[in-house]
């Protein structure tokens, strides 16, 4: 969203520039968001930036409302995600977006962190 300076046509004498002033302002939104696959439940939340500390707040909002269950949530490899500033509640785990190659060494990585995982919070 934002506003663009309109620029019309000025008078002047030839192989001279009109000088216009620009006052561009924009606004920008950030949704951040997470859907459970199976019933399609969402939760998402506006933010005014895409940073760690937007990052952390929106997991500490998912934590609170759904704070009885074990939540694995899928993130690709973007620095705020990995940032090691963040703190990440008790009852959410990140999986890392594993590459999209099916046989590659780093997906099978993942698949096995992940299942050790899930198996460790199952005992």
């Amino acid at each position: 969203m934002g506003l663009h300076t309109i620029r019309r046509r000025k008078l002047r004498r030839n192989g001279i520039k009109p000088q216009v002033q620009v006052l561009w302002d924009f606004t920008y939104l950030w949704v951040y968001g997470a859907v459970e696959p199976l019933t399609g439940e969402g939760f998402f939340y506006e933010f005014t930036h895409l940073d760690t500390v937007c990052f952390e707040k929106f997991l500490e909002l998912f934590a609170s409302k759904y704070h009885e269950d074990l939540h694995i949530i899928q993130v690709d490899n973007v620095g705020f995600h990995n940032s090691l500033n963040l703190s990440i509640p008790e009852n959410v785990m990140k999986a890392l977006w594993a590459s999209l190659q099916s046989g590659s060494k780093s997906n099978r990585k993942a698949v096995g962190l992940c299942k050790r995982t899930i198996k460790m919070v199952e005992i």
